[in-house]
Order: C-alpha cells, then structure tokens, then sequence
C-alpha cells in the first residue's frame, strides 16, 4: 500500500466535522486533534519552519528550494481539515475494495445501504481498480483528508528525493472551510507562497479557476394563528406564505436541474408553524450579472408578499459570501498550463470545468495569492456514498511532484 492511502486511510479515522454558527474558532474543537498529528507527522519527516497556530488550528510548513532553484517561484499546496456537517465523521470506518468489479457496491447489508451504478454511474468506469468506501454510515472525508494526504506524501516524497530539483515548497492546512470560513484566519504572510494550489477537487483530472459567486439568503415570515375554525380572513399561515415565497423563484433554477456555469437557488433550510417559519437559501451564479438579478429576485418577492400580506410579514436578508475568482487567477495562467503540463506528462487529460460551489482559494486569490484548485481522486462528498479511487489518489501525489519540478525549473 502506498504512502498516500496509508495516510489518507489513518486521516479519516480522525472526526473533524466542523458545524457552522457554534461561536467558536475553530468551530470545533476536534479539528485539533488532526492538526496537531499533521504537525508532528510534518516535523518527523523533515519540513522546515512547522508551525501549528493552536489559536487558528492553521499548520504550516516549508520545503527549503533545491540548490540552483533559489529563485524559482515560491509553490504552495493547501487542503482543509474539516469535514461537511452535512454527515457524520466519526467512526469513520473505510473499506478498501480491491479490482472494483464495476457494479453495485454493498456499503452495508444489515441496514440495505447500496451505492448503485444507476445512481451513479461513473462508478462503472473505475472497474479494475481499486476504490476506498465507507460503511454506509458516515461520511468517508475524502473532502479533503485526501488531498492532505496527497500534500503530506509529496512533501515526503521530496524530502526523500532531494535529487529531484524544485522552488521552495509551501504547505498548509486550515479548519473550517465546509463553511464556517476558516481560511480567513490563513496567514499568507506565515505560509510564504508566490503562488498555490488548493488540492480538494474531484474527478482526476479536475482543474478548476472558477467558482460560484455566493450568497446566503435567510427569510422570516411572520403569520397569524387562530383557530381553524374561526380562520376565514383572519389566519395568516406562515408555512403557506413561505411556500409563496418558494414558488415565486424560477422553478429551473434549482441546483436539481442546473449544471455547469448555470446558477441556483438552493433552499437549504427550512422550520416553522403557523406564527413563525424561517428558511435558509444559498444563491450561486457564476456569471456576477446573473448573480446580481439573483439577489434582487430574491428581495423582490419578499417585497411582493408584503404588499400582498402587510407590511413586515416577510423579512428577507442576502449576505453575500465569497466571489468568483476568475478574475484574480487570469493575470497568472502560468497556474492552469503548468498544472494542464504537468497533468498530460502523467497521462492524465486535464479537465478545466468550473467549480460548482466554493473554495478556499478564491478567499485567498482575492486577499492576493493566486489559488486555483486541483483534483483529490474523491467522489459523492458530503454523504454516505463517498469514495475515493486509490490509482487516483497516487497519480494526484505524482502530479503534485511534478508541478513542483516545473516551477523549479522557472530560476
């Protein structure tokens, strides 16, 4: 078993799962039990300048530049330590199939949990390799315990190589980015980087310079009960009005029937009786016009329940989140042909999609490093069908070394 899957297979079994709107920084706790583990793994091995910033759970390090490659752009590779709220993370309990014979897998037969090929079928093109699979019961935490695993092997494979030539190489790893932001706290000073990478893709072969514009939504609808009995013109339900609100939204713009640069709204959340209800969105476009008319579609039904129903019977709020980072990574495409390079040196065919969703790189492309991302090897995030290819992983390791070889060679 490779470097790489030992890693990842000793990752996953760490809960991380971060929670959003807990208070705290990070947002729990547990995230510091891995840092700590990447930090001393880290230190073992040979990185210089480990720092683990227990305020912040942030780890840092640095691969001092091969001899003759001091002035070679400064490289730096990220993935987070968190894993989605969205399912479980602990117990964690990976399952290695090995010549996956391309159909249905059975994660777990006592409760019937089977990830079938009809429901997603790329499995069918992984047949004759090897895949990672969880139990039916968690999350697997490939997004992003792979990619961390992939960064800590290639720092190790280096750091064992040093005949390979390269830049200085920087590493880090960060809490929270399944949405409790923890990359602000990312010192980019402290991590060193000219340039960088997030590694916590998909599909191998993912390169990704674009993400969603975002936004979070939040509705309140106030209503009025009273007796079923004696309602007639008197009732205001708020669970109807909120289904008002819901069904005043473009109906395709759904993230159930988008794909591609095609944005959404996406009601995440929803709670309430006949007084009160309260729901959560999410708003996505790529396109920052599109983005823009979102947001106003968005305030313009709450503005038309209200003449409709009264005035502050619907409250609606739009903060938005993150940007898409097109415009910061365009100026420095050297990023997207070096990583394209290095990926068909490795026979991998470079698939340039945008990302449908955020990440941390475009936080810090606009706070002035350029981070575009790369793919882990990972599929089905966030839920019990998760996998991870192990060929996969391995040839991300792989592309990592060279990507850092092809900057090495830029003195």
């Amino acid at each position: 078993m490779s470097g790489t899957i030992e890693r990842f297979l000793r990752y996953v079994k760490i809960d991380t799962q971060s929670q959003g709107g807990s208070g705290t920084i990070p947002s729990t706790m547990k995230q510091h039990d891995l840092a700590s583990l990447l930090a001393s793994e880290m230190e073992a091995m040979g990185v210089s300048n480990v720092i683990y910033d227990k305020q912040y759970c942030c780890v840092y390090g640095m691969i001092p530049a091969s001899c003759g490659c001091e002035n070679a752009p400064a490289i730096g590779f990220l993935a987070h330590m968190d894993t989605s709220p969205d399912m479980s993370g602990a117990n964690v309990n990976p399952r290695l199939i090995e010549q996956y014979d391309g159909k249905d897998i059975v994660l777990n037969a006592q409760e019937n949990i089977v990830m079938k090929v009809a429901d997603f079928p790329e499995l069918a093109s992984f047949a004759g390799k090897d895949m990672i699979v969880t139990n039916g019961t968690t999350l697997l935490g490939a997004d992003d315990k792979a990619g961390i695993a992939e960064i800590m092997e290639m720092a190790n494979y280096l750091l064992e190589h040093p005949e390979v030539k390269h830049g200085k190489i920087c590493i880090g790893f960060s809490p929270d980015e399944e949405g409790a932001g923890g990359i602000r706290y990312f010192d980019i000073d402290t991590f060193g980087a000219d340039f960088a990478y997030t590694v916590d893709g998909g599909e191998l072969g993912e390169l990704e310079f674009e993400n969603f514009n975002a936004a979070s939504g939040h509705l309140t609808v106030y209503g009025r009960n009273v007796h079923p009995g004696t309602a007639k013109n008197k009732m205001k339900n708020a669970i109807l009005m909120a289904q008002e609100f819901h069904g005043m939204l473009p109906v395709a713009q759904n993230p159930m029937y988008t794909s591609g640069y095609e944005g959404f709204f996406h009601l995440d959340y929803i709670c309430g009786d006949v007084e009160k209800t309260t729901a959560e969105y999410i708003i996505r476009d790529h396109d920052k016009v599109l983005f823009e008319e979102k947001k106003r579609i968005f305030v313009k039904a709450a503005e038309y329940l209200n003449e409709k129903y009264g005035e502050g019977t619907v409250v609606a709020k739009v903060t938005d989140s993150y940007a898409n980072m097109r415009e910061m990574i365009e100026p420095h495409m050297h990023l997207i042909d070096n990583a394209s390079r290095a990926m068909k040196e490795l026979g991998v065919e470079p698939i340039i999609s945008p990302i449908r969703g955020g990440t941390d790189g475009a936080s810090l492309s606009f706070r002035g490093l350029p981070c575009p991302n790369l793919c882990t090897g990972g599929g089905n995030y966030h839920g019990r069908y998760e996998y991870a290819c192990v060929q996969s992983m391995e040839k991300v390791t792989e592309i990592l070394v060279r990507i850092a070889e092809i900057y090495g060679a830029q003195n």
